[in-house]
């Protein structure tokens, strides 16, 4: 424990593409003890997987090396903690990167920290869990399963702090446990002290989208106007010993952090506001209470939890072969209906030249309602995109689909243009539970000396 009142966490990113200056604002201008980057879902897990099997030196966050450039050189100078999910399918890789940074922007020793144990693709082969989405043993699926990864806690990340690491990098811990583990670790709070643990995972939830909670994802120009959007400064939680906080933002930012946007962010992603379940604790939001404390300073209490699951869920990864696309723009009058022929070509050449079955085949209209999947009428627009994609076994066939949509330039129909293509292997994503006990974690420590 170290005997504060209160523990500052700033939230670095939210998403595995997000924006990299705003967590340099809060590295410089935050005031932060740690800095928290969310920076791993359930698909990028598993193409950091698809990544690691062609090049094993590889499978982490492409922008982790980016993102600590601009940030370790602060946090070191002004003893702020970083810990990141960025390892996604290859912590220990990511730690040798991190320690490349470090030599490069640090001013002194730099204490790195990458915990392994989530890749659990032998303990699901040899359990052969069911898997939620086909009801159905693993053993029963014909697809390659290339990624295993547990959704492991806070509880894998304690050892790290307590050995004083400045960076520590993980894959697929949960979201929430990311910003716990340093409550834990700073309160002292105990693993099965469920309420409080309820509580710091409210914070961490809040959290964890970075710019969903001052405004981002709340944003609407008529009914929710936000100002300074790009220039969205990302919130931080000043945290206490029994888990409530106070959120605010970086003086002069953008956005806006109030009521509404917690309570957005509150309920983003959760099924049962009584039951959201984590590695770490069941937690129950059911009874969450927002304050307005100041301009852009919210606080929050009421949170609460009991008993941690006994299973951890694991995001599966199969190869599911290659995904094919064009696309192109037609404008004017009748746009929609060129578009629409444009398609019924492009379809028919797929089966009957390059032997692609059409049940494999998707047409969308951009622009016309392709959105909403056949929910509303399609009508007529001054401009659409046709976009054609197909799936298939390989990436040869997938190159065709594209081909076939830019041949429409001088094979019809009239005025097509901004043709574009594409080939992607395409992992499905699928889930399981696993015992808790089939999860070993351990931390990996790197020491660099400037």
């Amino acid at each position: 424990m170290s005997g504060k009142r209160t523990v500052r966490l700033g939230a670095g990113a939210g998403f595995a593409g997000d924006r990299i200056d705003p967590a340099q604002i809060l590295a410089e201008r935050g005031e932060l003890d740690y800095l928290i980057f969310e920076c791993l879902g359930e698909r990028t897990v598993a193409t950091g997987q698809a990544r690691r099997l062609l090049d094993p030196a590889t499978g982490y966050d492409p922008l982790l090396a980016a993102r600590m450039r601009a940030v370790l050189g602060a946090t070191t100078e002004q003893g702020i903690t970083v810990v990141t999910n960025s390892g996604a399918a290859n912590p220990v890789a990511a730690a040798f990167v991190v320690a490349r940074v470090a030599e490069q922007v640090c001013s002194r020793a730099v204490r790195i920290a990458a915990i392994t144990g989530d890749d659990v693709l032998d303990a699901v082969r040899r359990i052969d869990p069911v898997v939620w989405e086909t009801g159905r043993p693993l053993s029963e699926h014909s697809e390659e399963l290339v990624s295993a990864n547990a959704y492991i806690g806070a509880d894998a990340v304690l050892p790290a702090l307590d050995v004083g690491a400045d960076v520590i990098i993980t894959g697929r811990l949960a979201d929430p446990a990311l910003y716990l583990a340093p409550l834990m670790h700073e309160f002292g709070w105990a693993g099965q002290d469920w309420e409080t643990l309820g509580a710091g995972t409210a914070v961490g939830h809040l959290l964890e989208c970075a710019g969903q909670l001052t405004g981002g994802y709340f944003a609407d120009p008529i009914t929710k106007p936000v100002r300074g959007l790009a220039n969205l400064g990302f919130p931080y939680g000043d945290v206490n010993a029994d888990g409530t906080a106070e959120f605010g933002k970086v003086d002069g930012t953008g956005g806006e952090l109030t009521r509404r946007t917690c309570a957005e962010q509150l309920l983003y992603e959760v099924g049962d506001p009584a039951s959201y379940l984590t590695p770490d604790v069941t937690a129950d939001f059911t009874r969450v209470a927002f304050e307005t404390v100041g301009p852009d300073r919210v606080a929050v209490s009421g949170a609460t939890g009991s008993a941690r699951p006994e299973e951890l869920k694991v995001t599966l990864g199969f190869r599911g072969g290659w995904l094919g696309e064009g696309q192109i723009s037609y404008a004017g009058p009748r746009a929609l209906q060129r578009a629409e022929l444009a398609g019924e070509i492009v379809q028919q050449r797929l089966w009957e030249v390059q032997g692609i079955p059409t049940e494999n085949v998707g047409i969308e209209y951009i622009g016309a309602g392709a959105a909403f999947r056949g929910l509303t009428p399609i009508t007529d627009v001054p401009e659409v995109r046709l976009r054609v994609t197909a799936k298939v076994p390989d990436a040869e066939t997938a190159a065709l689909v594209g081909w076939e949509v830019e041949s429409l330039y001088t094979n019809g129909p009239a005025g097509g243009g901004g043709a574009r293509s594409s080939s992607t292997e395409v992992l499905a994503i699928r889930s399981c539970l696993i015992p808790r006990a089939q999860v070993t974690t351990a931390v990996h420590t790197t020491e660099v000396t400037v």
